[in-house]
């Protein structure tokens, strides 16, 4: 199995605002061969946030469409992104398996 380290916003930035369970963050995945990937994750329940947050703005056409983020986890918290992590890493490198706005980069 590939191993990785993660830098999670929800940690770094004001811990005590995020609510795991509706909210969204960013969080860096550094590969043990030098990958770098920046991954935008939202919960489930923060679809709806965004979708109403979108409408209420009056963007993308007044809400007919959301761009939505790189990933969607259960929770933001570390045991849920490593384990998501680890089992999207099984399926393949993460710029194959995720969408393509996922940044990879080698740092020689």
């Amino acid at each position: 199995m590939d191993k990785f380290k993660l830098w999670l916003e929800f940690e770094e930035v004001d811990p005590d605002k995020w609510q795991k369970d509706n909210d969204f963050c960013n969080i860096h995945v550094t590969m043990e061969d030098g990958r770098h990937y920046g991954i935008n994750v939202w919960t489930y329940n923060f679809l709806t946030v965004a979708l109403q947050s979108n409408k209420q703005a009056r963007n993308n056409l007044n809400g007919l469409y959301l761009i939505p983020p790189d990933l969607f986890v259960e929770e933001l918290t570390r045991d849920c992104i490593e384990k998501t992590i680890s089992d999207l890493l099984k399926i393949g490198n993460l710029e194959e398996v995720l969408n393509p706005s996922v940044i990879s980069k080698n740092t020689d």
